[in-house]
């Protein structure tokens, strides 16, 4: 059975000063690039490339921002908690519980490409203590589980 925990979930406007003051928390500032990218990560309902955010970041600003600019952001939004990889796809999705670390397992769908997070910390626990046991430090569990999502297994 899962190790459940209760999440602050937060959406909109309370997850972007949850995300903020996480950044805060972590000695870093909140500038209005990151909160534009931030905005628009959030706003995805599954994982988005770095492409796709500068692309809508630059129609925000009206001016061209380069992919490159929203890699970096995205990985310290990746580092401090804001954000999540899903690794298989190269896409990234907001945290919507950003104060709260752990590691997360991924379900997702081959047919529409939503991506579900799933908390499992017993699982997590494990693949880190078999990982550690066999010399590996700095241990990050990446767990991807693709398939088919409820919704388009009913269609």
């Amino acid at each position: 059975m899962a190790d459940l925990h209760k999440h602050d979930e937060h959406a909109g406007e309370a997850l972007t000063n949850a995300a903020k003051q996480q950044l805060s928390l972590a000695g870093e500032q909140w500038t209005q690039m990151r909160e534009d990218i931030f905005t628009i990560l959030a706003d995805f309902k599954k994982p988005a490339s770095a492409y796709d955010i500068a692309d809508l970041v630059s129609q925000k600003r009206g001016k061209r921002v380069a992919p490159n600019s929203v890699y970096r952001i995205l990985d310290l939004f990746v580092d401090t908690n804001l954000a999540r990889k899903v690794e298989s796809s190269n896409g990234y999705l907001a945290n919507s519980h950003p104060a709260c670390l752990h590691d997360c397992i991924f379900l997702i769908c081959d047919s529409c490409g939503s991506a579900t997070h799933l908390d499992d910390d017993i699982l997590t626990k494990n693949v880190r203590a078999a990982a550690e046991a066999n010399g590996f430090a700095n241990v990050r569990p990446v767990i991807e589980v693709r398939g088919q999502c409820s919704n388009c297994d009913n269609k």
